[in-house]
C-alpha cells in the first residue's frame, strides 16, 4: 500500500512525539512527588497575563493541537486514507465501536451518580502515544495496520471533539457564538475567493478563538473549524494547508503536547491509591480503555465486514485488528483533556488522571505484546505456506 510523504512525516513525528510525551509524563510525576512538588504544581497555576499558565496551555496552545488534528483530518478526507469510502469504512466503524462500547461500560457503572459526566473520558485515543508504541515494532508492522490505527485515531479524535462541543458546554452566550461563526463565515468566503495567504486566516482564527472562549463553547474547537477554511487546493506542497500542517508537526509534537503533559500530570500519588482505582468512575475509565476499546473496535469492525459493508485489507487479520485495538485504549492526552471538562472537583480530576495513566500503560503493554506475537505467528504461518 502506497503511503504519501506527508503521511510518513506525520507518522514519524507522532512516533518520536509519543516517546517525548512518555518522558515528560515520568518527569512531571516524579517532580510532583518530591520535596519540590508543591512548588512545581504551583508554577502551573501561577498568573500570566491575567490567567494561569495551565489555562494558556489547555485553552490556548491546545487549540493549535486541534488545528493540526483538523488539518490531518481534512487531508485524509480529500486525498488520504479516508478519501476512498470503501477504504475509510473499516476504521470509521472501528472508531464508532471504540467510542460506543467504552461509553457503555462507563455509564453502566456511573449512571445516576455525580460522576456520570465522565462518560467521554474512556472514548478517546491518543494518536501520539498509540503510534509511538506501534513504531517500537519497526518495519515488521504492515503499512495497512499503521494506516488503520492512524485513521481510527483521527476519527476517534473527531468524535471526542464533537463530544466536547455538545456535552461539555454548560452555558452558551449566543451573541459571542454568533460572532465567532460570523468570523468563520468570512474566512470561508476568503477561501472561496482563493486567498492563499495565511495572515488573514491566523488573525481571523485568533479573533474566533476569543469569541468562542467567551461563548461558553470550549475554545479549542476553534482549531478544528479553522482547519477546514484554510485553503487545501490539490493538497500538494504548495498548498496553504500542506505548508501549515508541515510547519505545525514539530512544535505540536515537541513543545505543545509535552507542555500539556508537564502541566496536567503533576499528580501527587497518595497512599490511598487502591481506594482511588476501585471507585466506580475509576473502574469505568480503566475497564472502558483496557477492555471496552479493543472489544468495541474489533466487534463493530468484524460485524461491518461480515455484513459486506467494508472489507479487511489482505495483509491484515482479525488477530491484528484485536491487538491494535488495545493501542486504541491509550487515552492519555484526549482523556485527560476531557477529564478537565467533565469534573470540577480536583480530587475527581486527580483520581481520573491517575487511572488514565495506569489504564493507558496497561493498554499500551498488552497492545505491544499482542501485536508482536500476532506478527510473529503471521510470519510463521506465511513461511509454512511457502514451504508447502
Amino acid at each position: 500500500m502506497k503511503i504519501t510523504k506527508l503521511y510518513k512525516a506525520f507518522f514519524d513525528s507522532e512516533k518520536s512525539g509519543g516517546l517525548t510525551l512518555i518522558a515528560c509524563t515520568i518527569i512531571s510525576m516524579v517532580l510532583a512527588n518530591t520535596a519540590f512538588g508543591s512548588t512545581y504544581s504551583h508554577f502551573w497555576h501561577s498568573n500570566f497575563a491575567g490567567q494561569s499558565i495551565e489555562f494558556w496551555i489547555n485553552d490556548g496552545l491546545m487549540t493549535i493541537f486541534f488545528l493540526l488534528i483538523g488539518l490531518e483530518l481534512e487531508r485524509e478526507v480529500y486525498i488520504g486514507e479516508l478519501s476512498n469510502i470503501k477504504d475509510a469504512l473499516l476504521p470509521i466503524f472501528g472508531a464508532m465501536g471504540g467510542m460506543m462500547i467504552p461509553a457503555g461500560v462507563y455509564i453502566l457503572l456511573n449512571f445516576g451518580t455525580n460522576t456520570q459526566s465522565g462518560i467521554g473520558i474512556p472514548m478517546a485515543t491518543d494518536i501520539a502515544f498509540a503510534l509511538g508504541i506501534l513504531s517500537l515494532l519497526g518495519n515488521k508492522v504492515p503499512n495497512s495496520l499503521k494506516i488503520f490505527l492512524t485513521a481510527l485515531a483521527v476519527i476517534d479524535d473527531l468524535g471526542a471533539i464533537m463530544i466536547i462541543a455538545i456535552f461539555y458546554t454548560k452555558t452558551i452566550i449566543w451573541l459571542n457564538l454568533l460572532i465567532a461563526f460570523g468570523i468563520l463565515g468570512s474566512l470561508f468566503v476568503l477561501n472561496r475567493l482563493q486567498v492563499k495567504s495565511l495572515i488573514p486566516y491566523i488573525i481571523g482564527g485568533i479573533a474566533m478563538w476569543y469569541f468562542m472562549l467567551n461563548s461558553g463553547v470550549h475554545a479549542t474547537i476553534t482549531g478544528v473549524l479553522l482547519a477546514f477554511v484554510i485553503p487545501f487546493g490539490n493538497g500538494n506542497k504548495k498548498s496553504t494547508s500542506y505548508a501549515l500542517q508541515h510547519f505545525l508537526h514539530k512544535p505540536v509534537a515537541f513543545i505543545i503536547l509535552p507542555l500539556f503533559a508537564l502541566a496536567n500530570t503533576a499528580i501527587v500519588v497518595d497512599t490511598n491509591l487502591t481506594e482511588i482505582i476501585t471507585q466506580n468512575y475509576s473502574l469505568g475509565i480503566s475497564l472502558g480503555l483496557v477492555l471496552g476499546k479493543p472489544l468495541g473496535i474489533f466487534l463493530v469492525s468484524f460485524l461491518a465486514v461480515m455484513l459486506g459493508i467494508c472489507k479487511l485489507p489482505k495483509d491484515l487479520n482479525w488477530r491484528l485488528i484485536m491487538s491494535v485495538g488495545f493501542l486504541g485504549g491509550i487515552g492519555f492526552t484526549m482523556s485527560i483533556f476531557i477529564t478537565l471538562l467533565a469534573f470540577d472537583d480536583i480530587h475527581l480530576q486527580s483520581g481520573s488522571k491517575i487511572t488514565i495513566l495506569i489504564a493507558s500503560t496497561i493498554a499500551a503493554f498488552i497492545g505491544f505484546m499482542a501485536i508482536y506475537f500476532s506478527l510473529d505467528s503471521t510470519k510463521k504461518g506465511n513461511l509454512k505456506v511457502e514451504l508447502q
